[in-house]
C-alpha cells in the first residue's frame, strides 16, 4: 500500500486532489506528468516517495516516472537523494521548493535581459521593434528587482511562520 493510502488518509481524496492539483499545473504551462508526480509529492507526509510508491500511487510505469523527476529536478522543484544502505533514489519536496524554482526564474530573466539589450542593439532604440524590444527589456529589468523584494520579503516572513 503506497503511502497516500496510509496514516487513515482517504486514497481517493488523496487521488482526486493529486489530479486536481496536476490539472491546475498543467494548466499554467507544467508537463502533464511531471506536473501529476510533483502534486503527489507534495501530498505525500513525508514529501519523499521513491519511484516504485509514485508508480503504484500514480499507475504510471518506470520511465515516465524517471522522465517526470528529470523535469522537475531541472526546474528545481524536487531533489533526489539515496536512501541509507540502497541504491533506491527517493524524491522529495522541500517547503521552500517554490522559493527555489522562483530563484532559477531570475537566473532565466537575467539571460533574458542580455538577448533582449543586443536585440534593442542590433534592431536600433528607435525602429518599431528596437522600441518594443526595449520596452519588454524593461518590463523584464523591473519583474527582476520586484522578484527580488519579494523574494527578500518571503525569507522573513517564512522564518517567521515557520521558524
Amino acid at each position: 500500500m503506497s503511502e497516500a493510502a496510509g496514516g487513515g488518509r482517504d486514497a481517493e481524496a488523496v487521488s482526486r486532489f493529486v489530479e486536481s492539483f496536476a490539472a491546475q499545473l498543467v494548466e499554467a504551462g507544467m508537463p502533464r506528468m511531471p506536473a501529476r508526480v510533483f502534486a503527489a509529492l507534495l501530498s505525500s507526509d513525508e514529501g519523499a516517495m521513491t519511484s516504485a510508491e509514485l508508480g503504484e500511487q500514480l499507475r504510471i510505469s518506470p520511465a515516465a516516472v524517471s522522465g517526470a523527476v528529470r523535469y522537475l529536478a531541472q526546474t528545481h522543484m524536487v531533489s533526489r537523494e539515496r536512501e541509507p544502505g540502497s541504491r533506491r533514489e527517493r524524491y522529495r519536496v522541500h517547503g521552500d521548493q517554490w522559493y527555489a524554482a522562483l530563484t532559477n526564474r531570475e537566473a532565466v530573466l537575467k539571460r533574458w535581459e542580455g538577448a533582449l539589450r543586443e536585440g534593442v542593439t542590433s534592431l536600433g532604440p528607435d525602429t518599431p521593434a528596437g522600441r518594443r524590444m526595449a520596452e519588454t527589456l524593461a518590463f523584464f529589468e523591473f519583474l527582476d528587482g520586484e522578484l527580488q523584494a519579494l523574494m527578500e520579503r518571503w525569507r522573513v516572513r517564512r522564518e517567521r511562520m515557520f521558524g
